[in-house]
């Protein structure tokens, strides 16, 4: 079963909302309608940002994606900075990371968490990005696949989309991609520029830019 690859960019603590709105109207205007059909692409902007994201995407009609770094495993109350599914749901956003490796090592949150806030993201709509953080040793030795297999059947194997969360770039997206079971890219630096982030999606749909 054929997957569309997924390129999602994740900004990090970057970006204040003006310049969010500069760099998703630059990437929009770089990277060809045309490749839209071949790969799917998202912007992962800080919680500041979103609601200039969703006003500039649906107000142009953009096909890029765009969702959080992260939710709060519940859904309301006095849980203060923290911002809920149903919050982000609101904003129309797609996906939510969710366990990342700084998550995990700066603000201890252990898989128990993690697992909750992946419940929170599916019980309002939102796609979450699971982030595992295995070892080099692990990721080298592949079957991540059929892991998923044996533990939750083919079916559910064959739609998750794996994605690559190393150091990715122009250089090595296409061959990232190419490999069986790697479904697309957690982009961080080289999503903080337009141009570069538009040649590395245009490359993983399998063609340069024009």
């Amino acid at each position: 079963m054929a997957r569309q690859p997924l390129i999602a960019g994740n900004w990090k603590m970057n970006l204040h909302h003006l310049e969010a709105i500069a760099l998703v109207q630059k990437l929009a205007f770089a990277l060809p309608e045309k490749y839209f059909s071949k790969v799917e692409v998202a912007v992962l902007p800080p919680f500041t940002a979103l609601r200039s994201v969703q006003s500039l995407v649906e107000g142009d009609k953009l096909l890029i994606r765009y969702g959080a770094q992260d939710l709060s495993p519940k859904d309301s109350g006095a849980y203060t900075g923290d911002v809920s599914g149903a919050m982000l749901a609101k904003l129309d956003c797609s996906y939510v990371v969710v366990g990342h490796s700084e998550r995990r090592e700066y603000h201890g949150e252990d898989d128990a968490l993690v697992g909750s806030k992946v419940r929170a993201a599916l019980r309002h709509g939102l796609v979450p990005i699971l982030c595992v953080g295995e070892g080099l040793e692990i990721r080298e030795a592949g079957g991540q696949r059929e892991a998923l297999a044996d533990k939750y059947g083919a079916e559910v194997a064959d739609e998750v989309r794996v994605l690559y969360g190393g150091s990715v770039k122009s250089s090595n997206v296409a061959d990232l991609v190419a490999e069986p079971d790697i479904d697309g890219a957690l982009v961080g630096g080289a999503s903080l520029d337009a141009d570069d982030f538009a040649k590395l999606c245009a490359l993983a749909a399998g063609g340069p830019l024009p």
